[in-house]
């Protein structure tokens, strides 16, 4: 597969309304981890200045975090298509 027409999205976490159930850890141990403070981040993710976490992932990693997504119960975590802005979640 020519991975320079994979589609990109971006993977986004509104870290500041988290409330560290660890769900998306659970569900996705590859882009998930519990931080010290008790709240979960993106793994290698950058902070914005708000406190949300965003990464661009690849087609490959999309439905492990559709499901981490899915998991979420205040639904702090969102996936965008980057090339259309199309919001899946």
């Amino acid at each position: 597969m020519n991975t320079a027409r994979m589609t990109k999205y971006l993977l986004e976490h509104d870290r500041p309304n988290c409330i560290g159930c660890a769900a998306c850890v659970a569900v996705n141990p590859k882009h998930w981890a519990m931080n010290d403070d008790g709240m979960s981040d993106i793994i290698n993710a950058p902070h914005r200045p708000d406190g949300w976490q965003e990464l661009e992932i690849d087609e490959e990693d999309l439905e492990a975090n559709k499901e981490a997504a899915q998991a979420c119960p205040v639904n702090v975590i969102h996936l965008k298509n980057k090339g259309t802005g199309e919001k899946i979640i």
